[in-house]
């Protein structure tokens, strides 16, 4: 079974929302970027709701059949970043996001879905 990219955003946002991540933003990178097509960028409130929110979006991942191609930051917590392929996910904590404001860097991306 494949999954489109814009599925497999659709499937990130939902695994977030449903560990009650803050502020959850999908950018639309096909225009502008070879990197990725969407960023998923949210954020927890504490280093256990980051990674309880990592872990939900891969195991709806791997539920999906969805290789990931790297995991990083899970053991502090801070900014976990997460290669899906075609999509790349940010869950950050609360304060981190603050600092780094990713956003902001990709302001040219179309917002797809905010959350």
């Amino acid at each position: 079974m494949t999954v489109s990219s814009k599925e497999l955003m659709n499937m990130v946002v939902a695994a977030a929302d449903d560990k009650k991540a803050s502020n959850i933003v999908a950018l639309d990178l096909n225009t502008i970027s070879l990197v990725a097509d969407y960023f998923v960028i949210c954020h927890g409130n504490s280093d256990t709701q980051v990674q309880a929110i990592a872990t939900e979006i891969r195991k709806q991942a791997h539920a999906a059949g969805v290789t990931i191609k790297g995991i990083e930051g899970m053991d502090s917590a801070r900014w976990v970043l997460m290669d899906l392929g075609d999509v790349v996910v940010h869950v950050f904590h609360r304060d981190e996001r603050e600092y780094y404001n990713i956003e902001r860097l990709w302001s040219d991306a179309k917002v797809v879905e905010t959350v």
